[in-house]
Parts: structure tokens; sequence; C-alpha cells
């Protein structure tokens, strides 16, 4: 019998347990010694933390205060078991596709997912974030409310349903609080950007064990202030000789490409001046190959070169194409995108936290809100225009109906100068003479720097009810624990600066609004601004009159509302001491509405580049969730316990799942404990994977695709079966949501143990293991080419000529993964000479990650120290390290963060062909090691400071060749790996009332 058969076995033996626990507790509850205990996270029982088997780090106040930890996303950053993603604000500082990261930051434990990674707080869900709509934004929790933050590094769905496939993250907030306490925090940057102010105010009233209630609220305020690129000289996409360098030719001095344009070209009927890609100009010295890459006026002979204008500098082609074409973008100039991002976003946020208990004997009331308003400023690099000859229909095009036309009156002087010296640089090309004597327009890609960079401003409120009561039953020591809640999350991004109409719109003759098309072709605009120069203000007003700032982009709100109830208590007597057994229910609906473009259908005039998501819109989806739970811990012996517990949960649409747990515990000897589990988990898909709509978008003409049945290189080639079938017709990729979607499964395997080596020294070391089935993803186009056999299916043909049509890649269930890892653990304290010191270590060892696509293939390469574009960078080790010093109202502490080598990005066409190899050239990104430092003095009463340096040495993010098209964050630097800001001073005053 399979392992899992035997634990759906296990998991009835679990939900039958309880049934005699009555009249079993009644007879030995006079034996029942009281002790203090609490509900541990990844449990249903009361026990004392400190007899817990699971590997659960506690970070305490004191934890967060020493290293500087002001933001719930800082501490996700701090957790070495926290796979390092693009689910963060500084992985997204540029144009992406990642839609659900507008404003938040998620956790990934275990390399899991953010959807794989459970966030509570005080032990209950709260709403994913309104724009996601599948994982919770964790900067909603109020940190500054927090009295410690439990991280299980377990899977946990027997406990608590879907996600808790990698691990729960638990924010327990303050309890029974007396008294006020006021708090301002700053950390300053040395350099000068991305500056962090926060200020909490906590007050509360009432002694619970005396006077039978307490009341606390908490209200917190914090500001991220924006760190531009070019506030750090490590930021510099222009190092072809460790082999980086832009692929942008959309430069802010216009880069002239040839146009292939028709007698019926809507705008261009008589062509453009730089002609076809059959008639361009050759390049120098050249009969057969042409300057079809762009020519930049720059970068002529005799013109001021590429470097004359900020952030451009010389294409570097030959890390850019293979040895066949890379000449003809040699007189092109290329932009530095990644200088013009912000490194650090700017963000503000508030929240609130109020909460009540009340005591009635035994029994406790609670209630609790939290809210919070965060808004974040997404500020991306500035919008290029791209030529195009044909009709534009498609409402999120970049390609733009433009040229720069001669207009005499207007522009004269400045076309005059563009097209004299391209005719100068090509004295043979007659052809090109005689279109400059026509006065023909130019076309060519620009950037348009007055634009303003582009900029999405996102506004998230999130509340939460919740009302709960525990206590003691009538019979025997059994308690009993409820709560119902509501919880929302409700976002809304709207378009700044930098987003312009396209084209001029109007509405029964009324003009609505103006479009940067008839702006550049009007040639008010200057796209040739040599050094010094500006645009003119008739230009800037024009701009202006196309501006959509304001608009809404779209917007989401989730909403869960649960009941839950359980009851705990001893049941029988072992020879170890008293079994105790808990059963409970959870009843959980979930809701999810996500909307778009808010204007008026027949009035939606195209906004150039805007991400609008109009496929994608739901009215309003919901699915109801109903589970059972139980749990048993059996104290076999004094020093070995078993513990079993099981939850089964339906869900809408997808049926019944049943997810059991085991875990051991034994100690052999009083400095020696041995620790394992198993469980299976499961994750449901988001909203947004199962009712996304279907987006086609046709391939662009200049791609090279083959049909994978009849080529079995996959590469376009003169052999037979293997030419482009684009030119065969268009063909269109399909991608959105799926109806069919199932969970997917993993199973997680722990063993571990714990070491006392002397009375104030532990060791902890945990090996892991977690696979992954039915993973749910959107695979690539590579991907289902090189699978074909398997995803024929996939690849829709003609019924007539058998020619592709179009290839889904759509959301689906693939094959799976599997991780393995080790969790290590060092503490240790004493006293000299009066002086206490205590030391500490938690680091991660990921010994493995694979993949594959298919459930019966063979798992792919170990991915661990690999650079990976949209991904986890999945690291080797990673530690944080500290020791602190307290002598008298003094103490001290110096901490230390590592993270390791690894293979960088190894995709430039230049260096994997062979065609150049940089002579400062590395495959591998350096390692990453920074130290902190914080100084407290508790010399003044009521009163506690800290002051502390962050990245003591300053050091700067190692380099990487990681580009900003990668991650949409700038260029040589990883954002999923280092802290942009460098060396920041800390200031903390608290003062309690």
């Amino acid at each position: 019998m399979k392992l899992r058969n035997w634990a759906q076995v296990g998991l009835m033996t679990c939900l039958a347990g309880p049934a005699f626990a009555q009249t079993v507790a009644a007879t030995s509850a006079a034996e029942a010694k009281p002790v203090e205990t609490i509900i541990v996270t990844g449990s249903s029982i009361r026990r004392q933390v400190e007899t817990s088997a699971l590997p659960l780090q506690i970070v305490s106040r004191e934890d967060l205060k020493r290293e500087g930890i002001s933001s719930p996303e800082q501490l996700i950053a701090y957790l070495t078991a926290n796979v390092a993603g693009v689910d963060n604000l500084a992985s997204n500082a540029d144009v992406t596709e990642n839609r659900g990261a507008r404003g938040g930051s998620f956790a990934n434990l275990r390399g899991q997912g953010s959807a794989g990674t459970l966030i509570l707080l005080n032990g209950r869900r709260v709403a994913a974030h309104g724009i996601n709509g599948g994982a919770v934004d964790i900067n909603q929790l109020p940190i500054t409310a927090m009295q410690r933050i439990d991280v299980l590094k377990d899977g946990a769905s027997a406990i608590y349903g879907t996600d808790a496939i990698g691990g729960v993250i638990n924010f327990i907030t303050r309890t029974d609080y007396q008294g006020m306490n006021a708090r301002v925090f700053t950390d300053v940057t040395e350099q000068g950007g991305g500056n962090i102010y926060q200020a909490s105010l906590l007050g509360g009233y009432g002694d619970l064990a005396s006077q039978n209630f307490n009341i606390m609220a908490t209200v917190s305020y914090r500001k991220n202030e924006e760190l531009l690129a070019t506030q750090r000289d490590f930021v510099d996409g222009f190092q072809t000789n460790r082999g980086l360098s832009n692929d942008t030719r959309g430069t802010p001095f216009g880069t002239i490409f040839p146009l292939n344009t028709t007698a019926t070209a809507p705008f261009t009927p008589n062509g453009t001046l730089f002609g076809t890609t059959t008639n361009a100009p050759f390049v120098p010295g050249s009969t057969t190959l042409r300057l079809v890459g762009g020519v930049n006026p720059l970068a002529l002979p005799g013109g001021l070169g590429c470097s004359a204008i900020k952030d451009m500098d010389d294409y570097a082609e030959q890390l850019w194409f293979s040895a066949s074409t890379s000449a003809t973008a040699s007189l092109a100039c290329a932009w530095d995108t990644g200088n013009q991002a912000s490194i650090q976003q700017e963000q503000e946020t508030t929240n609130a936290l109020v909460r009540g208990v009340f005591r009635l004997g035994e029994h406790e009331f609670v209630g609790e809100f939290t809210a919070s308003d965060a808004t974040a400023n997404n500020r991306f690099s500035h919008i290029q225009l791209i030529p195009n000859a044909t009709a534009i229909s498609g409402a999120d095009s970049t390609s733009l109906n433009f040229a720069y036309f001669r207009v005499p009156g207007v522009n004269e002087a400045v076309y005059d100068r563009i097209a004299n010296a391209l005719v100068a640089a090509f004295p043979t090309d007659t052809a090109l003479a005689g279109r400059r004597a026509l006065n023909l327009p130019i076309a060519m890609r620009w950037r348009c720097i007055e634009c303003g960079r582009r900029e999405i401003s996102t506004n998230t409120k999130t509340s939460r009810f919740f009302f709960g009561a525990d206590g003691p039953l009538p019979f025997g020591d059994w308690n009993y624990r409820f709560g119902a809640s509501q919880a929302t999350s409700e976002a809304e991004s709207t378009l700044g600066s930098g987003y312009y109409y396209r084209n001029a719109f109007s509405v029964n003759g009324v003009q609505r609004n103006n479009g940067i098309v008839n702006v550049f072709n009007s040639g008010v605009l200057n796209p040739f601004l040599l050094p010094g120069q500006e645009q003119t203000a008739a230009a800037l007003a024009a701009l202006e009159t196309a501006s959509a700032r304001g608009v809404t982009l779209f917007g989401g709100k989730f909403t869960v509302t649960q009941f839950d109830g359980s009851m705990s208590g001893p049941i029988f007597d072992l020879p170890g001491g008293k079994a105790y057994a808990a059963i409970g229910v959870d009843f959980r609906t979930e809701e999810y509405a996500f909307n778009g473009d808010q204007r008026v259908a027949a009035e939606r005039s195209n906004i150039l580049g805007a991400p609008f998501d109009q496929a994608n819109v739901l009215s309003g989806v919901s699915r109801d969730v109903k589970a059972v739970f139980a749990e048993m811990v059996f104290p076999v012996l004094d020093n070995l316990e078993f513990t079993i517990a099981g939850r089964v949960d339906e869900y809408d649409g997808f049926g019944r799942t049943t997810n059991p747990k085991y875990s051991l515990k034994y100690q052999p000897m009083d400095r020696l404990l041995f620790r394992g589990s198993y469980s299976t988990g499961f994750r449901v898909p988001s909203f947004n994977q199962i009712y996304n709509g279907v987006t086609a978008v046709d391939l662009a003409l200049g791609a090279a695709v083959v049909d994978p049945k009849t080529c079995p290189t996959l590469v376009v080639s003169t052999l037979a079966g293997c030419g482009n079938i684009l030119d065969l017709g268009p063909v269109r990729e399909l991608t959105g949501g799926n109806l069919q979607l199932g969970p997917e499964e993993a199973e997680n395997a722990t063993f571990g143990f714990v070491l006392n080596l002397a009375q104030n020294a532990t060791i902890s070391v945990d090996w892991w293991q977690i696979e992954r089935t039915g993973t749910i993803a959107s695979l690539t186009r590579t991907q289902l080419m090189q699978n074909y056999v398997d995803f024929e299916d996939k690849f829709q043909r003609d019924p007539v000529s058998g020619r592709i049509v179009a290839i889904d890649r759509r959301i689906l269930n693939a094959g799976g993964n599997l991780m393995e890892g080790l969790e290590i653990g060092l503490r240790n304290n004493g006293e000299f000479m009066g002086t206490k010191w205590s030391a500490g270590l938690d680091g991660t060892h990921i010994l493995n990650r694979q993949s594959k696509l298919l459930p019966a293939a063979d798992y792919g390469l170990n991915e661990v120290d690999k650079w990976t574009r949209f991904q986890d960078l999945t690291l080797s080790w990673r530690h944080n390290a500290y020791l602190t010093l307290t002598r008298g109202d003094w103490s001290a502490t110096l901490s230390q963060a590592y993270r390791p080598s690894y293979l960088d990005n190894a995709n430039y066409l230049g260096i994997a062909s062979g065609v150049v190899i940089p002579s400062d050239y590395q495959q591998r990104v350096e390692s990453y090691t920074t130290y902190n430092t914080t100084v407290t003095y508790r010399g003044i009463k009521n009163m506690v400071i800290t002051g502390g340096i962050k990245n003591l040495l300053n050091t700067d993010p190692p380099f990487t060749l990681g580009y900003d098209s990668d991650l949409g964050s700038g260029s040589s630097w990883e954002p999923r790996l280092a802290d942009p800001r460098g060396r920041a001073f800390t200031l903390n005053l608290e003062y309690e009332f």
C-alpha cells in the first residue's frame, strides 16, 4: 500500500479518537495539573512552546529591533527560509507582467511560492491582496503591534488547509498591554535616497488578571522614500568589458530605422527617408549587409558620439546578435533603461489595530479590528515610441503610425540637419539622396524623456473584524475555542505621469483628448535634442494635451469570511502522560472581483503602453470551503511522543481533499531530542488562474518559429520541414485562465534533532523535503515545442492546410517540483566579568531543487545556485548570525547576513554563441555579505534608545549580468538578493508613559 493510502487510514483513526474523549477525560480530570499553555502555531492543542516538536522559529520584538527591521517586507528578506523571489517591491521597479505585485510584497517559504505560504494574524486568515487575488500582501500587517512572529518551517495543510505547503508565518499581536507607548524610527541612508520613517502610538487600559478586561489600540505610519537608480553608482548598464549592455535602441536622441511601407500605408504612402529593409544603406565597406538594425546620427562619422547624451552609449551589437548580422546595428546607440528605475519604490502605509479582551470567570472573549491604508507609487522608465507602417488595431500595441515630418515653419531646421547628415554619411547611396530630395519623413525609435517616467499609483485598503472566545468546557479538562471573522483587501491602480493617449479621440464630433502620435507627427516635438537643448514651451504644452494622468487602470477586491471552532483536552493516560486530542470545524467563504477600465466603453481611447487587463475582468466569483480537522498527541513513553493530525476540506468546484500529518518526538537523553514529520498538502488555484479570460496575440513578424511536428531541431533552417511557420500566415498565442485546473498536491517530510551541547548552548538541524505534483504553471512556447508529443493538443491547426494557426499557452497543471534542504540553528549565551553575552545563527542550506513538465517525466537538473528569469533565485546557503553584549543599561549587537555566489545569466546571444568573450567576463556572481550593528541604552526612565548602522561596511550589491528586461528592476544588480540602499543609520526612540 502506498504511503499516501496509509495516510488516509491514519486520518480516519485521528477523526475517530475524540469520540470517547468526554468520558475518559472526565475520570482523570482530578489528576490534571494546571500548566501555562498556549495554542502553538502548527497545532490545535494547547501546549508549552518549549515542548513543541515543530521546527518553529520565533522572531521577537527584540530581534526586530536588533536588525533594524521596520516592515514585514524587511522581515521576509531577513528570514533564511524565505527563498528570494520577484514578489517584492524592489523586484518590480520597471515594466513587468506581474500585475499582482502592484504595491505588494509576498512571502515564499522554502521556495513554494507566495500562494504556498500561509499568512496568519493571531492564528486566523487574512484576505489576499485585492489585485493579486491569490496571496496575502504582508505589508498590510501592523508590525509595530507585534509581540512576536512565529515562522513554522513545515507543511501544515493538516491543520490549516490550503496554502500551507511551504510553511506558515503567524503574526501575533501584543495582548493585555497597559499604559502608553510612543515610538519613532528613522532609517536614513548615507548616500541619500531611500530613507524610511516610522512612528507609532500604542495604548492599553485594564488589567486582565485583576479587572477582567483589557482594551488596546495602536496606530502606526510608515513612509519609504523613493530610491532612484541614478543615486547609486553600482547601477550601470554599460559595462561591456564584463558582458553587460543594453539592448534598447529606443533612445532619447532618436535612432533611425528603415520602414517597410506600401502605397496604401495610412501615413507614409511614399515611404520614409531611410527606405525599407531591402534598400536601406549598406554597412560602410560592405555590399551585402544593410543597416536594418538602426542608425543613430550621433554615431555617424564626425558625430558627437552616443555618450554625448545622458545615459546613452554605443550599442554593443556583438553581445546581442550572431556573427552574420552583428554589423547591421554597428551605427546604433543604446540607452540605459536600468538607470531610470526606482530601486526602492515610494510607499506610505498607515496601520491601525483595536483589540479588546473581556474575561468572565475562566472564559475570555476577544474582539479585534485591524485596518491598513497603503499607497505605492511605481515609477518606470520613460515611454518608447516604435514606428509601424500598417494601421494599428490592437488596443495594447506600443507600435505607432508616426514619423518625423518636415513641417515648414516648425521643424525644418532640425529635419534638414539630420537628413543632410545621413546623406553625407552615405555619399554613394543615390537612392537615399533621392528620398532626401523628396523630404520623406524619418522613421525612428524614440524615448520621450519629456513625457516623464511612467507612474502607476496603487492604493490598497484592508480591514479585518474578528470576534472569538475560548475557555473550559463543563466536562473534564477540555477547552473550547471559536472565532468568526471577515477580512477584506481592496486595491486600485491609477495612471500617473508618463502615460499618453495614442491618438486624438472624438465623441460625437467633440474632441475628448489629443494623442501623442498627433503631437509627434505635427513636428512640434524635437527627437534630436543636442546637449543643452530643451523642448519648446509649445511642445510641452502639446504633450500635456495628450496626458492620460488619473485614468483608473484596474482594481480588485478580495473578501474572506470565516468561522472556526474547536475543542481540545485529555482523553486517556499513557505511560508517558496524558494523551490529548483536538477536533474542530472550519467554514470559509472567499469572494473576489476584478474590474478594469472604468471609462464608458465607447470612450475608451487607447493609452500608449498602459497595462490594462480587460480580458480578465471578473464581476464577482466566490467559493465555499467546509472542513473538519482533528489532532491527537500520544506520549507513548516519558521520552517518546507521537502526534497525528488530519483535515478534510471540501471546496466548491474541486471536491474533497484529505490531508494527514504524522510527527514524532523522541528524547533519549536530556540533552538530545529527535523530531520528524510526514504530511501531505494541497493548494487550490486562485480565482485568477481559473477565471482569467483568454488573450490571443499574434506572434511578432520578426519571430522565428518552426512546426515541432516536422522539425526535430526546433530551429528555423533550410532543412525539410524547418521553415518559419510565420511565412505561411499569422500564428496566435493564447494565454489566460483554465476552468479545468485542479489543485496542486504535495508531500512534505522532515527529520532533525536538537542538541544541548552545554547548559546554554543549543544546536538544531532539520532536514526537509517537499515534492509537489500538478504544479500550476503557464509553459513557454519553447517548453511546449520541446515536449510536442505530450502537448500536441496545444498546437491548433488549420483543418485544410494543416498549418499551425494558434499555440495554446493557457495555465495548466504541469508536472512537479522537488526541493530538499537543511535548516540549522545555533544558540549560546553566558556571562563573562559582569557582561552578559548571547550569540546565534540561523541558516538554510538548499541541497536540491528540480522540476519536471510532466508527471511521468524525470526531474531535470539541480537548479540551485543558478540564475533564473522571472522565478525564484534559489541559493545553496543563507545565514544570519549575531552576537549581543549586555552590561548594565547598555547593550550592543553585531550581526552578519551572508548570501553565496551563484552562476550568472548566460543568455546573451553573443556570449552564448562564442561571438565575443568580454575581457572581464565572469560566469559567477560573487557572494554578498553585510554587517549591521546596534547599540541600546535603557538608563533613562521609561525610555529605550537604540541607534544602529545597517550595512556597516557599505557593501554594494555584487555585479550581475541581470538586465532590465529580466526582472524590470534595473541592470547590473540582483534585487532578489541584495539591498541597494547601502550604509544607513537607524535611530529608534521608544517611550513608555
